[in-house]
């Protein structure tokens, strides 16, 4: 089992409720789950265009927002092409 604390310091991934796909470096979390991002982008998804990869810099994700959490296998992910990806959005998750 592992836990947020094995991340830190590694390239994360971060689904949030509003639809929205955050990358950086995990610098740090509390025991609400808000998670300090550095050198952080959000991946914009387009079903007619590739990804697009918005710098956000260091970056705060609220812990009520946060949907899902993982560690980014960083030579996958450098290997994905994500300029020719074409996929539609997430949805908002609705309570």
């Amino acid at each position: 089992m592992s836990s947020l604390e094995d991340v830190v310091g590694k390239m994360t991934l971060v689904a949030t409720g509003d639809g929205r796909i955050i990358v950086g470096t995990l610098k740090g979390f509390d025991q609400t789950v808000n998670l300090i991002l550095d050198d952080a982008r959000e991946r914009v998804f387009s079903g007619n265009q590739g990804v697009e990869e918005v710098p956000l810099g260091l970056y705060l994700v609220r812990g009520d927002n946060v949907a899902c959490v993982g560690e980014i296998d960083q030579e996958i992910d450098n290997n994905l092409g994500l300029s020719t990806i074409k996929a539609e959005p997430l949805p908002q998750i609705v309570h």
